[in-house]
């Protein structure tokens, strides 16, 4: 895997020693968003799961104390970068973000992303849903707003990007990234919104040891290329990397329709589960731990979800240390079938 902090200079990793009310001293990193962009914690916290119901269950598993309690334990912990969207939880994922935020002195860095529906077809509904966003989050800018997906309705790329520029201009948000975008489509917005002078910091895509698509695409390598932060979402596969499943105790709801859980497809991947494991024991750390420390020695941000207290420490505990570099090429031979 190529690293993202060569010249030209795409990261700048700085390193915080933080003590928290729970303990100990721990080496905290944080990663600039491209060469220039905002400064974020080397670890991300999806709420994708903050008040959906259909998918994750919000409302019947948990509810707004347990993800408050993840914000909190995160933030406690070092973790200052959300990543939300208008459409988690039909806005209520950012609602919830912009009501635990007026509860905290520190301050935390905020993702939030634009869905192209085909109904926007003008740039005024662009700014409107920036508007949305910001009014949900109760903030008056956003530090990363990113384009879902990179479908193309009636609206024009041009168009997206343009006004997407203008309101990095006026100041409503930082800097702009996507999600999701190929090679071609990166470099696409790369170019039209370098004609506003406005650089693209990040991609976010789903990236995992068993979701290395992105590599074989030529995404990273094109990422390098362009000065653009990798995020990762889904880094732990759904929960398939936390060690917490198995083919006969699957997890509930919508996720146990996931191919990847069963019996055959499951032991296809007792590889990668073994050396987690193993790296696990070795460390004093969990498996989810050394799943999304493998992506930060790569200089990606991985964007974890966490609904509870007890998730969002979890993921915490992938930062302050590092694999060594053989366990990281054991890893990532073993995972290779997934390219």
């Amino acid at each position: 895997m190529e690293s993202f902090h060569k010249i030209p200079q795409l990261m700048c990793k700085t390193w915080l020693l933080t003590f928290h009310d729970y303990g100990q001293g721990q080496i905290m990193d944080t990663k600039k968003l491209g060469p220039d962009g905002p400064e974020v914690s080397a670890l991300g916290l999806g709420t994708w799961s903050w008040g959906d119901r259909w998918y994750w269950g919000y409302g019947d598993q948990y509810g707004e104390s347990e993800v408050e309690a993840a914000f909190q334990t995160a933030v406690d912990a070092g973790i200052t970068f959300f990543d939300t969207a208008e459409i988690y939880g039909g806005g209520e994922a950012e609602r919830l973000l912009g009501k635990f935020r007026q509860q905290i002195q520190t301050p935390i860095q905020i993702c939030a992303k634009y869905v192209p529906f085909p109904w926007r077809v003008q740039s005024q509904a662009i700014n409107a849903a920036v508007q949305g966003s910001l009014n949900r989050l109760q903030v008056n800018c956003i530090d990363l707003y990113q384009v879902l997906v990179p479908f193309n309705f009636l609206i024009s790329q041009r168009t997206l990007f343009q006004t997407l520029a203008t309101e990095v201009q006026a100041g409503r948000i930082k800097a702009v990234g996507v999600c999701n975008y190929n090679v071609e489509q990166m470099h696409q917005a790369h170019q039209l919104l370098a004609e506003f002078g406005i650089p693209l910091v990040a991609n976010q895509v789903r990236y995992s040891l068993i979701t290395r698509q992105v590599e074989r695409q030529g995404i990273l390598a094109a990422a390098k290329q362009l000065g653009v932060t990798v995020m990762a979402n889904s880094p732990l596969a759904q929960g398939f990397l936390t060690g917490k499943y198995s083919p006969d105790q699957p997890p509930k709801g919508v996720r146990a329709l996931d191919s990847r859980f069963r019996r055959a497809n499951f032991e296809k991947r007792f590889p990668v589960i073994d050396l987690l494991r193993q790296f696990g024991k070795t460390h004093g750390r969990t498996m989810a731990q050394v799943a999304l420390n493998w992506l930060i020695a790569q200089d990606i941000i991985p964007i974890p979800g966490a609904k509870t207290a007890k998730q969002a420490r979890e993921n915490a505990g992938a930062l302050g240390w590092s694999l060594t570099p053989d366990e990281i090429a054991a890893l990532e031979a073993a995972s290779r079938p997934w390219l």
